[in-house]
């Protein structure tokens, strides 16, 4: 399915592409706003770390206070903005899924829920901003580790990172499984707890399923990322003979390739799932009452162990 890739990378670049000129033009801003006296611009002319690193300190000092704000309107609009696209590209990309499964006929009811995908987007935005919110509780505590009475960096980095692998692993989880319950919008009939706890119903029932899809599609990603981290020093192990310009270009392609071979890996590991749920025959019923399972085939085989094929109708 190139086209639900392709569906796919349209609105998660668009979305990157809309950060990437918010966050530039938002920093262009707060830079307008910092005076810069004629002191300040003759040291930073001088082309010497120590003189420009006093007019730099010279000429932000006081303005945190505009940089809190602006960070917080930045982050308030492009999380409310992301939730809402993101939503609108999952129910899209779902609703595909389904029709590339069933039928016409059977895919009418397979659209998906806008309002419990905004909620699972919700908790998801949420989820990450409390793992950001333990980081920095997990640097506070590491730093109480270590004082100047008793300075122990050692043990203050080995706290940290303990904290925050289990803060990472905690969201890891908690992403994937509102990911993965994003399916269970589709039909429309469930609001987002429901389907959250029919993501948590899934995994209890067929626990070796969920994990073989994804692990196999961990895998996929992981190689693909480390072939994109290999590649990528080709370019840069030219930096020294290109101009910087396509240097940086070159890394760029790269990085947008990986981020593509990504998206594509994401949006089959969502196919697999669904193909999985429907799988489950009568069971896919109760868990997407708005998809029907997958008919069997005629030519399935059962076994060639006699008794385990259904009897066959007697003749005449």
């Amino acid at each position: 399915m190139p086209s639900l890739g392709c569906a796919e990378i349209a609105w998660r670049w668009s979305f990157g592409l809309a950060v990437t000129a918010l966050v530039a033009l938002s920093f262009r801003e707060y830079l307008s706003t910092l005076p810069v006296t004629a002191a300040e611009m003759f040291m930073l002319q001088t082309r010497q770390p120590a003189l420009i690193l006093q007019a730099m300190s010279q000429i932000v000092h006081g303005s945190a206070p505009r940089a809190l704000v602006a960070l917080t309107v930045l982050f308030l609009s492009l999380t409310l903005g992301w939730i809402v696209l993101a939503s609108l590209g999952r129910a899209a990309t779902l609703k595909t899924i389904c029709e590339y499964f069933q039928d016409k006929e059977q895919s009418k009811a397979a659209g998906a829920k806008l309002g419990t995908l905004i909620g699972l987007n919700f908790l998801r935005a949420a989820a990450l901003l409390a793992a950001v919110v333990s980081s920095i509780g997990a640097a506070l505590v590491s730093g109480a580790a270590s004082s100047k009475a008793d300075p122990s960096p050692g043990t203050a980095m080995l706290i940290f990172w303990m904290l925050m692998l289990f803060v990472g692993l905690a969201w890891s989880i908690m992403n994937w499984l509102l990911s993965l319950a994003s399916i269970f919008a589709v039909g429309g009939e469930r609001n987002t707890l429901e389907s959250l706890a029919a993501a948590v119903d899934l995994c209890h029932r067929r626990p070796g399923p969920v994990i073989a899809v994804a692990t196999w599609f961990g895998i996929a990603h992981t190689i693909a990322f480390v072939i994109a981290s290999t590649v990528v020093a080709f370019p840069l192990g030219f930096a020294e003979l290109l101009p910087v310009g396509m240097v940086l270009g070159g890394v760029l392609l790269l990085m947008l390739m990986y981020f593509a071979v990504a998206d594509f890996i994401y949006v089959g590991r969502m196919a697999a799932y669904l193909f999985l749920i429907q799988n489950e025959g009568q069971e896919s019923l109760e868990l997407l009452p708005g998809i029907q399972p997958l008919p069997p085939s005629d030519d399935d085989i059962l076994s060639d162990i006699s008794g385990l094929a259904p009897p066959q109708p007697a003749a005449g």
